[in-house]
């Protein structure tokens, strides 16, 4: 089993989730927030899902409060804000760290295999990282990458 199959993370609703349980899918991993100058990628990141779901995609949501304080809210208060405000459906996960001594296992892991222009650490809010059917990290984008400038990476990775 791949490393990346081998984490495991709290859903949003408190309940632990395993990454074996998206084995065989592709992996779109972000850390999000609800008070940045980027949240609106939550509608994008949610256009994507409902377009290739079906073929295989997963986006998975890590909401954090590292950058800006940005993500101040507890479990409902990033709920409402993802399913109400932007319909976000694919699944979110409780709030994380993404750098620092508290890092999640699951940044800790893809920050290391994708190291990124800050090395060894996320920039801001809405980095992603996409993580193929395998479990191998494929690919890295920065915050300003929107999810519609991703599609083509998506769709290549979707047809390997």
């Amino acid at each position: 089993m791949a490393p990346f199959h081998q984490l495991t993370a709290t859903s949003l609703l408190g309940q632990p989730l395993s990454m074996a349980d998206y084995a065989g899918k592709l992996v779109l991993v972000v850390n999000t927030a609800s008070h940045c100058g980027f949240t609106p990628q939550y509608a994008g990141l949610e256009a994507l899902y409902k377009k290739y779901a079906d073929r295989g995609l997963v986006v998975l949501g890590f909401p954090c409060n590292q950058f800006g304080k940005q993500e101040p809210g507890d479990a409902d208060a990033i709920e409402q804000t993802c399913h109400i405000n932007y319909g976000v459906s694919f699944p979110m996960f409780a709030k994380v760290e993404v750098n620092g001594a508290g890092t999640h296992p699951v940044f800790g892991y893809l920050k290391n295999a994708l190291p990124g222009v800050l090395g060894g650490r996320v920039k801001w809010n809405f980095t992603k990282f996409l993580i193929g059917r395998d479990g191998k990290p494929l690919k890295r984008f920065a915050p300003i990458s929107t999810p519609e400038k991703m599609e083509t990476a998506i769709q290549a990775a979707l047809e390997i």
